[in-house]
């Protein structure tokens, strides 16, 4: 793969048992809580909030799933979810970015840490990891809506950087900065997107011996797995 990144991880677990499928609407459901805690409970007021439904609602999460986290972030007004980023090396000394939502942060740093050293890899200091990095604007548009030379006129008018297809989406790339003018830009034709928001980018990809991605994707799926972790970015390519 060309960069491992939060949407692959989703996708992928998409297929698995329940009790994995579980396992991800919890994460879904304390992302729509935060996102709905941070601003306004109506998505269209609030975007963060707008793309954590529609994410879930991607990943088949049920409608009352949904409705429960919007109302738990006023219903707990104690509850104080944190956002951190933790940056390190992982085996093959790959670069990896998590981040986190949690409520306690010595809890997920320890946890993060053990399975950094289990695979050989080592947690650093913000930004050990994250100038290999850059934060892009990234929307996820259903290629099978549109014809795949209107999706790469309709990013060039939209002002977006890149657009790549892949088997079932279409990714758009956008300058940070400039994220929700092209995103309000591509609305005039799209009404509904996969995904959108802001992401680690690879700035160049670290080619990795094939025999050694099942080790590497071990170490991603269990940073994936914790409760705490909401995405994961790494540099890596299968050579």
């Amino acid at each position: 793969m060309a960069g491992h990144s939060h949407w692959a991880g989703i996708k992928h677990k998409k297929g698995k048992a329940d009790k994995q499928r579980s396992k991800i609407f919890s994460k879904l459901s304390r992302e729509i809580t935060v996102a709905a805690k941070s601003g306004s409970n109506d998505p269209e007021m609030n975007s963060r909030l707008r793309s954590a439904i529609q994410m879930a609602k991607d990943c088949n999460m049920p409608k009352d799933n949904i409705e429960r986290a919007i109302s738990k972030s006023k219903l707990n007004e104690a509850l104080n979810y944190e956002s951190m980023r933790y940056e390190g090396f992982g085996p093959e000394k790959i670069a990896v970015i998590v981040e986190t939502l949690t409520d306690n942060k010595n809890r997920t740093a320890s946890s993060i840490r053990t399975i950094f050293q289990k695979f050989g890899g080592s947690l650093g200091t913000s930004g050990v990891a994250s100038h290999l990095f850059k934060q892009v604007g990234v929307l996820r548009v259903d290629s099978s809506k549109f014809a795949e030379d209107k999706l790469f006129e309709m990013a060039v008018d939209s002002g977006a950087k890149d657009c790549t297809m892949h088997k079932d989406f279409c990714e758009i790339i956008t300058d940070k900065n400039e994220f929700y003018n092209v995103k309000t830009n591509l609305e005039k034709n799209i009404n509904n997107f996969l995904s959108f928001q802001i992401e680690w980018k690879p700035l160049s990809l670290k080619e990795v011996n094939s025999e050694k991605i099942q080790y590497i994707n071990e170490f991603i799926n269990m940073l994936e797995d914790n409760d705490d972790v909401q995405f994961v970015y790494s540099n890596h390519v299968t050579n």
